[in-house]
């Protein structure tokens, strides 16, 4: 698995608008080929965090896919709506995980 990282400062009182925006594009980014979830961890103030988005793909041609269709310009540019500056992304490898599903929760 593959991850793009994004690093996010959201702007005083654009929490909401940013938990929107991010809603939206998992909709979209459910509709690529090997999107597999995202994190999004906040740090700092409430009102204005510090944003890590974690999105995972199957691989890395799966991820760099997006960026053919416009997914990820779409991305940022909603972001750049109640974010600061231009978000920092990286790709990285996933080297390790240990996530459990809901639903196999659910069955245990």
């Amino acid at each position: 698995m593959h991850a793009r990282v994004w690093q996010l400062h959201v702007r005083p009182g654009k929490v909401q608008d940013f938990q929107d925006i991010l809603s939206s594009l998992v909709e979209l980014a459910r509709q690529q080929e090997g999107y597999r979830g995202v994190l999004a961890l906040g740090s700092g103030k409430s009102e204005s965090p510090d944003v890590t988005l974690v999105g995972l793909w199957d691989s890395l041609e799966a991820m760099r896919a997006s960026e053919d269709n416009l997914f990820l310009t779409q991305a940022i540019s909603r972001f750049l709506a109640c974010c600061e500056g231009f978000p920092h992304i990286t790709e990285q490898e996933l080297l390790a995980s240990d996530f459990i599903a809901t639903s196999a929760r659910a069955k245990a």
